[in-house]
């Protein structure tokens, strides 16, 4: 039986890996854990690529008891799931065992039931690979793609909770997409030009 697809995440273009991303709360946290250093929709392409080639599913338990070595194979087979596979490929195993030992191979625990988001933000801190802007971005995409909105979110998520095309959370569509993609060029462009007319006025 498949699981009903919870959330209204739009990223990878890619029916299926959406698809999983919005149903399977580990696939979620995976690709959150990978959005690093490589473009967004490749890393949320990441947990579809990983299930189909552990056999069809993200199982935490599973992936925490592989051998290191044969689960960096995985990882780094091409398309590698990220352009840094060895140390990204111990992050998501030390995820998963994370997840084991704290929540016995349930990512969804991590926030289900929780009503405050001091207490979500203390949890997310608490995982393996993720830093302070990365739970604010998560969660942001639990309250604006899943519902899930523990009072206090918005202070939590921050700059992420507002409606600017800002990161994942606000990606529903192919045009949401297209406008955080406009956005952050428009970012780059502007941080250059600053930087250049920096190094100008320091050779005056």
């Amino acid at each position: 039986m498949t699981a009903k697809r919870t959330g209204t995440l739009w990223v990878t273009g890619n029916h299926e890996a959406d698809a999983l991303l919005n149903r399977d709360p580990l696939a979620l946290l995976i690709g959150m854990l990978l959005d690093q250093q490589i473009a967004i929709e490749l890393a949320f392409l990441g947990p579809f690529r990983l299930a189909e080639r552990l056999g069809g599913d993200l199982d935490a338990r599973r992936i925490a008891q592989m051998d290191p070595d044969e689960f960096l194979a995985i990882v780094a087979t091409k398309p590698a799931l990220h352009r840094f596979p060895k140390s990204m490929g111990g992050r998501l195993q030390a995820l998963c065992e994370y997840i084991v030992e704290h929540y016995d191979g349930d990512a969804a625990a991590i926030w289900r039931g929780v009503r405050s988001a001091e207490t979500l933000r203390d949890r997310l801190l608490d995982l393996p690979g993720y830093g302070d802007e990365k739970v604010k971005i998560f969660v942001a995409l639990l309250a604006k793609r899943f519902g899930k909105q523990p009072a206090g979110w918005e202070t939590i998520a921050g700059d992420f909770a507002d409606a600017l095309p800002r990161s994942v959370a606000d990606l529903d569509s192919a045009d949401a997409l297209a406008a955080l993609r406009e956005r952050r060029a428009a970012l780059k462009a502007a941080k250059n030009e600053g930087n250049q007319a920096g190094t100008k006025n320091r050779k005056k």
